[in-house]
């Protein structure tokens, strides 16, 4: 079923990585990982994110930001999205995306999860909340 899945989010460096670490914990047998739709390839993960990330016990160590591409999008069976927009922008890259594009917030209220960068850190606590609240419920339907 879906057992590779990719988090998608702008930069790839706040709301995306948080997902994927966020996932690789809850889904330890799927294969994970995240992309930009206009990704600061090669970046780490935000500061602030990686602050907030481990004070829920979740390591964005090691993360490199990557560019969403039609190859990614071949190589994963799921693609979750932050925001409405972003279904938009991964299919104009990618049209084969469309019908296996949802948002991550598809099993909770369906609404954006808003980007943080540059923001407050309450900015980042509260997409981690929103986030964490997605992944968990997409995690009971692919478990």
């Amino acid at each position: 079923m879906f057992d590779k899945i990719l988090v998608v989010c702008v930069g790839n460096i706040c709301r995306s990585p948080t997902g994927e670490y966020l996932f690789k914990k809850l889904l330890p047998n799927k294969t994970i990982a995240s992309a930009g739709v206009g990704a600061l390839i090669g970046k780490p993960a935000d500061n602030i994110a990686t602050e907030v990330a481990l004070e829920h016990g979740v390591l964005l160590e090691g993360h490199k930001a990557q560019q969403f591409s039609s190859q990614l999008c071949r190589d994963y069976d799921l693609v979750l999205v932050m925001e409405q927009g972003h279904i938009e922008a991964v299919t104009k890259i990618a049209p084969e995306a469309r019908g296996k594009t949802m948002l991550l917030s598809q099993w909770t209220d369906k609404n954006d999860i808003p980007d943080p960068y540059r923001q407050s850190k309450e900015a980042f606590d509260h997409a981690y909340k929103l986030i964490e609240k997605g992944c968990k419920a997409w995690a009971t339907k692919l478990a």
